[in-house]
């Protein structure tokens, strides 16, 4: 499996979680979630980071008209509201539970900045990670203004090739078993459900891809 992460394989939950810790163990505790819940909105205070034990969470924010934007749908291991390191005070996006038993470790920005501060190393991976965040939400956003919605799948399956997938950097069948479902990727790539099942139909019947629930096999170079 390829990955563009510099943390390929690495669970961040597992690494920065302060119960990891014995000087911060005992006065931690976990934050859980329901469906549709949020763990923080636009304008609230920046003062934590969060890392997902488990679930999933929406990270998204409302433009001008009121449409939500989704900027990406994170899974068990991975962190948000990292900016809050680089010291924003105030957020400028959601954070929203997708999931009905979604847990999270929450890091206030102090203690963040005593790990990063007692290892070198540990901090220049912190640094690499959000700079590798930022650089792919710049891409997802370029997708959303510039591209149309075939354009935008066919760029996404890319994507999800890269990060989940098998066999990519060869000709032939590309499978790619990804931890989203069809809503989570309508919402990623700014388009209606339905428009993503028509689309997804209609490679399937050109057979340049055949899809289940969770994989996606790519028969064939998309055009």
């Amino acid at each position: 499996m390829n990955s563009l992460w510099v943390f390929e394989d690495v669970n961040l939950f597992g690494l920065l979680c302060p119960h990891k810790f014995k000087a911060y163990k005992s006065g931690h505790d976990f934050d859980a979630y329901k469906k549709s819940d949020y763990i923080y909105f636009e304008e609230d205070a920046a003062n934590k980071i969060y890392l997902i034990e488990k679930g999933k969470v929406k990270i998204g924010y409302y433009n001008e008209d009121g449409e939500e934007v989704v900027k990406a749908i994170l899974r068990k291991g991975e962190l948000f509201g990292e900016k809050a390191i680089l010291g924003e005070n105030i957020r400028d996006e959601f954070a929203q539970s997708l999931d009905n038993n979604t847990s999270i470790c929450p890091v206030g920005v102090s203690t963040m900045h005593e790990l990063m501060r007692d290892n070198q190393t540990f901090s220049f991976k912190i640094y690499k990670f959000i700079g590798f965040k930022f650089k792919k939400l710049e891409r997802r956003l370029q997708l959303l203004l510039f591209k149309d919605a075939r354009t935008r799948l066919v760029e996404f399956l890319d994507e999800l090739c890269l990060e989940y997938g098998y066999n990519c950097d060869r000709t032939g069948d590309h499978v790619i078993r990804h931890p989203y479902t069809q809503k989570d990727i309508a919402s990623l790539i700014g388009i209606s459900r339905p428009t993503l099942n028509t689309l997804l139909n209609d490679l399937k019947e050109n057979n340049i891809i055949n899809f289940n629930r969770k994989e996606i096999r790519i028969l064939k170079k998309i055009a």
